[in-house]
């Protein structure tokens, strides 16, 4: 662990700790919850965090299968859980990601046996076998900013654009209960969703003492849905900032950016994970603007998008979004706390 002074604007601590962890093989979660701190953290503190892929860099070559190489009780191995000190059950933790960027020159994607959205799968259970285990490796071209996409079963490439995000970002469950880095939940874990990407803030109610969070599962670049199961799974280096709001933790993650607020709901079936979504959007906006709540779902029944995270995980995750362009009356989320934290971040260089 390396740390590093660095100057924050005025009004804050005149310096702002960036801290690096990478964890050893033997300090990776799997789960959220039921696992003891990595560290201990102070709101205002960064932290530059290395995550290994889902699959725990296993799947390095075509030739590597899932059902030869990848153990599913070891999957989506997470960088944490951090103590946040003063973080308690009701309050908000905010983490803002200043940066996401690819630590390996390779990614791997799959189709897993009975695992996906268009395949047979042990919840959509039929009698037609599974899709064949098959591995794709994409390419990274740092100074081209692509990861390169080459099918297996043509010569067939294409050169897409990087688009990192992290795939599990989460506190701590409620009840001491440990759920699976799989699950995506109240607490938030493998939402899968490409709005978690570089520039945002997620606010998470905090459920223990401590708040207990952990991020990982990076993806240099996914579809809306992640429909085989898989994205461009790669190891990632994370920045973020630590801060904490005391009290008015939300029943779900929210997710603010320069442009939109969002809320990601999980569960099953899809359109249950949607009403979750656009439920505590509609909240959230009669809370900024001072709508009434029938207001509210009228005025969002209008300018909502609903993109679907994922449609593969334990449970699916929607995000419901509202441009903050089309809520010129709305008060500052949180006091505005996502635009001072992209100010903190710009003061970190990276």
């Amino acid at each position: 662990m390396r740390l590093w002074p660095f100057r924050v604007r005025a009004g804050y601590s005149d310096r702002m700790d960036l801290v690096e962890f990478t964890p050893t093989a033997d300090q990776y979660a799997y789960t959220f919850g039921g696992v003891r701190p990595i560290m201990r953290v102070k709101p205002g503190t960064a932290l530059r965090l290395w995550s290994d892929d889902a699959f725990g860099g296993k799947l390095r070559s075509v030739d590597d299968v899932s059902s030869d190489k990848v153990d599913l009780r070891y999957v989506n191995p997470q960088t944490g859980p951090f103590w946040v000190e003063g973080a308690e059950p009701g309050d908000t933790l905010a983490l803002h990601v200043v940066a996401l960027e690819p630590a390996r020159d390779w990614g791997a994607s799959a189709a897993m046996p009975f695992f996906g959205g268009l395949t047979s799968t042990d919840r959509f259970a039929t009698l037609q076998d599974h899709l064949p285990d098959t591995t794709w490796i994409y390419e990274v071209d740092r100074s081209r900013g692509t990861v390169g996409f080459a099918a297996r079963h043509s010569d067939h490439q294409i050169e897409l654009p990087l688009a990192p995000m992290l795939g599990t970002v989460g506190v701590a469950p409620a009840g001491g209960e440990a759920r699976s880095s799989l699950v995506p939940d109240r607490f938030g874990g493998n939402m899968d969703t490409p709005e978690l990407r570089a520039g945002v803030t997620i606010f998470l109610g905090v459920n223990v003492e401590g708040a207990l969070f952990s991020i990982g599962d990076g993806h240099y670049r996914q579809g809306e849905g992640e429909s085989c199961g898989t994205a461009v799974e790669g190891a990632m280096t994370t920045t973020l900032i630590v801060e904490l709001i005391k009290g008015g933790g939300p029943g779900w993650p929210r997710i603010e950016s320069d442009t939109h607020v969002m809320t990601i709901g999980s569960s099953r079936p899809m359109e249950d994970s949607w009403r979750i979504a656009n439920v505590d959007l509609v909240h959230w906006v009669s809370e900024l603007t001072g709508l009434h709540t029938m207001d509210s779902y009228q005025l969002c029944s209008q300018i909502t998008e609903a993109p679907i995270a994922n449609v593969v995980d334990a449970n699916y995750s929607v995000a419901a979004k509202v441009a903050k362009d089309l809520l010129p009356r709305a008060t500052a989320p949180y006091g505005g706390l996502h635009e001072d934290l992209r100010t903190r971040g710009a003061t970190l260089g990276i």
